[in-house]
C-alpha cells in the first residue's frame, strides 16, 4: 500500500471526527474508527482477508494513547476507584490478550459479524438511553477475576475500550455511574496494551502485508489517527456540557445501524 498524503490526510480526518464524536457523545472511538478504516483500507486494495482484522488491532492500539488523557482528567476530579480497577486488571489482561489471538485466528467474516452486534447493541443502548439497574455489590476475587477476563476478551474481538462492558457491570455493582466510567477510563489503557500485543505476534509472518504494517497493526493508522483524536476528543467534551445532547445520541445511533448493517453485507 502506498501511503500517499490521501490516505495520511483520510486517517487524520477519521481521527478528528472519532475523537470528536467520542467527547461529544461519550462513545468508543472504535465504532467509528473500526468501519471508515476498513473501508479506507478496502479502498487501497489492500488483502480483504485482512481489512477487518487490521482495523480493529489498529482501533485497539489507539486507545493506548486516547486512554492516558482521559484517565488523568478522572483522576485529577478523585473519580478513579483505583482499588477496583487494580482487582480488574489481572483478568483485563488475560482475556484481552486471548481474545485477540482467537480474533486472529477467526474467519474475517466472523470478526466482522461479531463487530456488526457489538454496533448493533451499542445504537439500541443510545437509542434508548437505558441504565442498569444496582442490584447487587462487586462479586470476590474469582468473579472479578472471571468478569475482567470478559471484558478484555469481548474488548479485543471489537477493538473497543471495554466501557461498553465495564459501566454496565459496575454500576451493577452498585458502583456510582461517574465512578463506573472514570474507573472504565483506567481499564482502556491495559486493555488495548495486551490485546494489541496479541495482534502484533497473531499477525507476525503474514504474507502479502502492505507497507507500515506489523502484524495486524497498520503504524501509520495508529500514529495519524491518535494524534488527532488526542486533539478534538477535550473540544467534544466541553461541548457536550453546554448542550443537550440526547437528540445527536439518537441520530447518531441510526448512523450506527447503518454502519452494522455494512459489515453484514459486505
Amino acid at each position: 500500500m502506498d501511503l500517499s498524503p490521501t490516505l495520511i490526510a483520510e486517517l487524520v480526518v477519521l481521527g478528528l471526527c472519532s475523537g470528536f464524536l467520542a467527547g461529544l457523545l461519550g462513545i468508543g472511538g472504535g465504532m467509528l474508527m473500526v468501519p471508515f478504516l476498513t473501508i479506507i483500507l478496502t479502498a487501497r486494495a489492500f488483502p480483504e482477508v485482512y481489512t477487518v482484522k487490521m482495523a480493529v488491532a489498529t482501533s485497539l492500539a489507539t486507545i493506548c494513547f486516547t486512554s492516558l488523557s482521559s484517565v488523568r482528567a478522572h483522576h485529577r476530579r478523585g473519580a478513579v476507584l483505583w482499588p477496583v480497577a487494580r482487582t480488574l486488571v489481572p483478568g483485563i489482561l488475560l482475556g484481552s490478550f486471548a481474545g485477540s489471538m482467537v480474533a486472529a485466528a477467526l474467519p474475517s467474516r466472523i470478526v466482522g459479524h461479531l463487530f456488526a452486534a457489538f454496533v448493533a447493541f451499542a445504537a439500541t443502548q443510545m437509542l434508548l438511553d437505558r441504565k442498569p439497574k444496582a442490584s447487587r455489590v462487586l462479586p470476590g476475587a474469582m468473579g472479578i477475576f472471571g468478569a475482567g477476563n470478559a471484558i478484555g476478551a469481548l474488548s479485543a474481538l471489537v477493538g473497543a475500550g471495554g466501557a461498553f462492558v465495564s459501566v454496565p457491570f459496575m454500576t451493577w455493582c452498585n458502583v456510582k455511574i461517574h465512578n463506573a466510567v472514570a474507573t472504565s477510563s483506567a481499564l482502556g489503557f491495559p486493555i488495548a496494551l495486551a490485546g494489541s500485543l496479541g495482534y502484533l505476534l497473531a499477525g507476525w509472518d503474514l504474507p502479502q502485508m502492505p507497507h507500515g504494517a506489523i502484524g495486524y497493526l497498520f503504524w501509520p493508522g495508529l500514529l495519524a489517527i491518535s494524534a488527532a483524536s488526542v486533539l478534538t476528543a477535550p473540544l467534544g467534551a466541553r461541548l457536550a456540557h453546554s448542550m443537550d445532547i440526547r437528540p445527536l445520541k439518537k441520530v447518531f445511533a441510526v448512523v450506527l445501524y447503518a454502519l452494522a448493517l455494512y459489515f453484514l453485507l459486505r
